[in-house]
C-alpha cells in the first residue's frame, strides 16, 4: 500500500473487553495491506492527560482519537491511525493511542500494565504524557516501567547462564518521549538556565535514602535508564487559558492557541518525524505494516493464554509469514528477467545458461535481503529448488523452439531433394553422385542457417538417418558404379553416420558439462552471498552486544557518581557476561559460519532436482569453492551414468 493511499478514521486495534484483550481483526486487515516500513509512534499515560490531542496533532488533525475531557475516560484498549507520513518516503506513520493508566472503573492494574508494555513492544517511539512537574508522586504512577522486566521476554527458553534479559532490552526497545503537559515551571538548576533534556536528565538521578518511596521512586528512574538508552523530553504550556474552548480543543482553530504551545508543538512533531526510525527488531528487522499485524498477534495470544510476551516467538511467526513472500519475490525476479532477456531459440546452451546464473544470482540476493531467521535454510533450499524447476522449464522452451525452428527450416531447405526422390531423378546411372551432390548442399544450405539453437545438430543427424536408406537404395541400383566402387561408397557412407553420432554425442557431452559447471556456480554462488548475509548477521550481533556493553558501562558511571556502590559493584557481573558473549561471538565466528554453510551446502546438493543431481557430496560440499571442484563433480557425475 502507498501512503498516498492511505485513508481511514482511527480503529482500535487491541480492545479492552472486560479486562481481556481482544485484537481487532479488522485493523489487521489494514496493518496487513502495508507493506512499507513502518513509523510506530505510542503513547500513553494516566487518564485525562491530553495524550490523543498530541497523537491527533501529529496527524496533522484536530479530530481523530476522540478526547476525553469529562470525568469518563474516552480511550480503551489500544487505538490505530496509519497516515501518511510526512518526510519519510515509502514509509507509512502508525499513532498508538492507549487507555488511560489508572482507571478506577478497571479496577484490575494488571491490566495496564500489559497496554504499557505492549505500546512499548510495537512501538519505535514510546512517548509518556503527564501534566505538571516530574516528582515523586509522578515516578510512583510510572511503576508500571518497573514490571516490563517481568512482562517481556526476549528468548522463548532462557538460560540461568544467559545474561537476563532485561539486559538486551536496550537492543530493541523504542526510543523514550517523556511530555509534560502544563508545565509551569521555569527551566533552571542551580540559577543556570537548561534544557528540556537537562531537565528530564536530572529528574532521572537517583538520590540516597532508605525510605520506601524513595526506593520506589529509584527503582523507576534506575529502569528508564536502563531501558531506554534514548530518551527525549518536551515540555507545553496550557493550550489555551480559555477554559471553554479547553474543553473544545478539537474545535479549536491554530490561531486561538498560544504562541508558546503552538510553537511547542511544532518541534515536538518536527522531532518525531525527522528522528523516528522504522519499527526495527533485533538483528536489524525492519517491520512492516504486514510484520506489525503478526507481532500484536503474537503478544496478544501469549498474554491471553497466560503467559509472558517473547520477543524471538513473534519474530520467528513473523519470519514464517516473511520468508514465503521472500521466496516468491526471488522467483517472479527470476521468472521476469528471463522471459525479458530470453529470446527462444537461443543461439546455444551456454547463452542461456550465462542469462540463468546472473537472474539467479540476483533473485538469492533479494531473497537474503528480504528474508530472515531462515536457520534451518529451509526457505533458500525451497527457493533453489523452485529455480531449478523454472530452468528446467526455460530449457525445455528453447529445446522445443530450437526443434520447431530447426525441422521447418530443414523441411524446406530439403524440399527439391525430397521432390527429385520422388520423381526419381536419381534413378539413372551416376545417380548416386547426383544424391551426394544434392545432400550436401541440403547440409551446406542448413548450416547458413543463424541462430538455430541447440537442436540444431539433432535435428540435422535425424534427416541424414532417415536418408540413410534411400541412399543405398539409389547406391545398389547406380548401374554406372562397380560392385567394388558400391562397396567403398557404402563403407564411406557408414563411417559418415558412426561419425556423426560420435559429433552427436560429443556435443550432448559438452551441454551436460555446461550444466553440470552451470549447478557449480549456483552452489557457489548460494554460498558466498550466503557467508556475505551470515557475517552481515554476525556484525549487527556483535553490534548489539557492544551496544549494550556501552550502555551498561554507562549507567554503571552513572551509579558511581551518585554515590550507589553496592549498584555500581552489582553491574560488574553484568559487563562481564556481555563482555564474554563479546570475546565467544568474536572467536568461534569464522566456525559457527563454516558449520552453517557446510550443513546448508549438503542440504543444497541433495535437494538438486534434474538429470544431475548429486547425492551424498556432504561436508565436501565446501571443497566446491577449490579449483578442482569441477574435476570432483564431473567424475561423481560420470561414475553415477556409468552405474546407471
Amino acid at each position: 500500500m502507498a501512503t498516498e493511499t492511505i485513508k481511514m478514521d482511527p480503529i482500535c486495534l487491541v480492545e479492552n473487553y472486560r479486562n481481556d484483550l481482544r485484537v481487532n481483526p479488522k485493523a489487521l486487515n489494514i496493518l496487513e495491506t502495508i507493506s512499507q516500513p513502518v513509523v510506530v509512534v505510542a503513547i500513553t499515560g494516566l487518564c485525562r492527560t491530553g495524550k490523543s490531542y498530541l497523537m491527533n496533532r501529529l496527524a496533522g488533525q484536530n479530530c481523530g482519537f476522540q478526547l476525553g475531557y469529562t470525568v469518563k475516560a474516552e480511550t480503551k484498549g489500544i487505538w490505530m491511525w496509519c497516515v501518511p507520513h510526512r518526510s519519510k518516503i515509502n514509509h507509512t506513520l502508525i499513532l498508538l493511542d492507549t487507555e488511560g493508566l489508572g482507571d478506577v472503573e478497571k479496577g484490575d492494574s494488571r491490566n495496564d500494565s500489559w497496554i504499557f508494555a505492549l505500546a512499548v513492544l510495537l512501538s519505535s517511539v514510546f512517548i509518556y504524557n503527564s501534566i505538571g512537574t516530574i516528582n515523586y508522586q509522578v515516578m510512583e504512577q510510572l511503576h508500571y516501567v518497573v514490571e516490563l522486566a517481568n512482562l517481556i521476554r526476549t528468548k522463548s527458553c532462557p538460560s540461568t547462564e544467559e545474561i537476563k534479559d532485561s539486559a538486551e532490552f536496550v537492543t530493541f526497545f523504542p526510543d523514550f518521549i517523556w511530555t509534560l503537559r502544563d508545565f509551569k515551571l521555569k527551566l533552571e538548576l542551580d540559577g543556570q538556565s537548561i534544557t528540556e533534556d537537562d531537565y528530564l536528565e536530572n529528574a532521572l538521578k537517583l538520590v540516597q535514602g532508605e525510605d520506601s518511596g524513595t526506593k520506589s521512586s529509584n527503582d523507576t528512574k534506575e529502569c528508564i535508564r536502563t531501558f531506554f538508552p534514548k530518551r527525549k523530553c518536551f515540555v507545553f504550556k496550557q493550550p489555551t487559558k480559555d477554559d471553554d474552548l479547553l474543553l473544545n480543543l478539537e474545535k479549536a482553530s491554530e490561531n486561538q492557541l498560544e504562541m508558546i504551545f503552538q510553537e511547542q508543538s511544532k518541534n515536538f512533531c518536527s522531532y518525531i518525524f525527522k528522528t523516528a526510525k522504522p519499527k526495527t527488531l533485533k538483528g536489524g528487522i525492519i517491520v512492516k505494516g504486514n510484520g506489525l499485524a503478526v507481532l500484536v498477534e503474537s503478544y496478544v495470544n501469549a498474554i491471553n493464554s497466560g503467559n509472558v510476551p517473547c520477543l524471538e516467538n513473534a519474530v520467528a511467526s513473523l519470519a514464517q509469514q516473511e520468508n514465503p513472500m521472500a521466496v516468491q519475490k526471488a522467483v517472479d525476479h527470476y521468472s521476469e528477467q528471463m522471459a525479458q532477456q530470453v529470446q527462444f531459440p537461443t543461439e546455444s546452451l551456454q547463452d542461456l545458461l550465462e542469462v540463468h546464473a546472473a537472474c539467479e544470482r540476483e533473485a538469492i540476493a533479494i531473497f537474503l535481503k528480504h528474508s530472515f531467521k531462515d536457520d534451518d535454510r529451509k526457505f533458500q533450499i525451497q527457493l533453489s529448488a523452485f529455480i531449478e524447476g523454472k530452468k528446467d522449464d526455460f530449457l525445455r522452451q528453447n529445446e522445443e523452439a530450437s526443434l520447431k525452428y530447426c525441422q521447418d527450416e530443414l523441411r524446406k531447405i530439403s524440399k527439391t531433394l525430397e521432390e527429385s526422390i520422388s520423381k526419381g531423378v536419381f534413378s539413372v546411372p551416376g545417380g548416386h553422385k547426383l544424391y551426394l551432390a544434392e545432400k550436401n548442399k541440403v547440409e551446406q544450405d542448413y548450416a547458413l542457417v543463424p541462430k538455430k539453437g541447440v537442436k540444431s545438430m539433432e535435428v540435422l543427424q535425424s534427416f541424414l538417418q532417415s536418408q540413410e536408406s534411400t541412399e543405398q537404395a539409389i547406391l545398389q541400383a547406380d548401374k554406372s558404379l562397380t560392385k567394388e566402387e558400391k562397396r567403398i561408397a557404402a563403407l564411406q557412407a557408414q563411417n559418415q553416420a558412426s561419425e556423426r553420432k560420435m559429433e552427436l554425442e560429443r556435443n550432448r557431452n559438452k551441454m551436460q558439462e555446461q550444466e553440470i559447471e552451470t549447478q557449480i556456480k549456483t552452489l557457489n554462488e548460494n554460498i558466498i552471498q550466503l557467508k556475505n548475509k551470515l557475517e552481515e548477521e554476525m556484525e549487527i550481533k556483535l553490534g548489539e552486544w557492544y551496544t549494550i556493553l556501552e550502555h551498561v558501562q554507562k549507567h554503571q558511571e552513572k551509579l558511581r557518581t551518585e554515590g550507589f556502590k553496592d549498584k555500581f559493584e552489582a553491574m560488574n557481573e553484568i559487563i562481564n557476561q556481555v563482555k564474554e558473549k563479546i570475546s565467544s561471538t568474536e572467536s568461534n565466528w569464522t566456525k559457527i559460519i563454516s558449520g552453517i554453510l557446510t550443513t546448508f551446502g549438503t542440504m543444497l546438493i541433495g535437494g538438486l532436482p534434474g538429470n544431475y543431481k548429486l547425492i551424498g557430496i556432504g561436508t565436501a560440499l565446501l571443497g566446491m569453492i577449490v579449483p578442482n571442484a569441477i574435476c570432483y563433480l564431473r567424475k561423481k557425475n560420470v561414475l553415477r551414468n556409468k552405474s546407471d
